[in-house]
C-alpha cells in the first residue's frame, strides 16, 4: 500500500478527475502492431491504428503521427491484475484488448521535458526518440517544434507537482 507521508500528489496518472459528467470515455481495443505500438502505461496519448489489418484500433504514438485521438485512461470498474494494483504502483495496461480513452473532460498525465506547465498553456506531445527528459509519447509544456506536436484543444490544468504530475483539459 502506498504512503503518503507529507502530501497528496497532483493525481494519479491516467486516472479521470473532476467528475464525470462532462467527460467522453470511449471503449476501443488496443492492437499493437507487430510487436511495438502496446501501452506501457495509463495516462499516455494513443491514436487510431491503420496497418497490418488494425483499422480502427489504438495503438501508442510514435514519429509519423500527426494527431492525438485521446488518452488511455485507468478503467473503472473493472477486473483483473490492473485493477488489483493500488492507485499509484504504476500499473501496466494489458497489451491488446479493450481499453478506455478519454476523448473530452479531465485527466492526471505525467509531464516530461524540462518546461514547467502553466495554468491555460498548450499541451504537446513528444513523438521523436527519447532524449534526455524527453519521452516518446510524453505530455510537454513547450513546443518541440519538428520533434512533436501540439495536442489540438487541450490545455494544462496548472503546474506539476513534485513528481511531474499535473492535469489536462481535453475539449476537442
Amino acid at each position: 500500500m502506498t504512503a503518503f507521508l507529507l502530501r497528496m500528489p497532483a493525481g494519479i496518472v491516467g486516472e479521470p478527475t473532476r467528475g464525470f459528467a462532462n467527460m467522453v470515455i470511449e471503449p476501443q481495443i488496443v492492437t499493437p502492431s507487430g510487436t511495438t505500438g502496446a501501452p506501457t502505461a495509463y495516462g499516455v496519448p494513443m491514436v487510431v491504428d491503420a496497418t497490418a489489418g488494425n483499422v480502427g484500433n489504438m495503438r501508442t504514438m510514435v514519429a509519423a503521427d500527426t494527431a492525438a485521438y485521446g488518452v488511455l485512461i485507468r478503467p473503472f470498474p473493472t477486473g483483473g491484475a490492473p485493477a488489483n494494483s493500488p492507485l499509484g504502483s504504476g500499473s501496466t495496461p494489458p497489451a491488446n484488448g479493450p481499453c478506455d480513452i478519454m476523448k473530452s473532460g479531465y485527466v492526471s498525465v505525467l509531464l516530461s521535458g524540462s518546461t514547467a506547465a502553466a495554468k491555460g498553456g498548450q499541451v504537446y506531445i513528444w513523438t521523436a526518440a527519447a532524449s534526455g527528459t524527453h519521452i516518446v509519447g510524453g505530455f510537454e509544456a513547450t513546443n518541440p517544434s519538428s520533434n512533436g506536436i501540439a495536442y489540438t484543444g487541450a490545455y494544462f490544468t496548472g503546474p506539476a507537482d513534485a513528481n511531474a504530475i499535473t492535469e489536462i483539459a481535453i475539449n476537442p
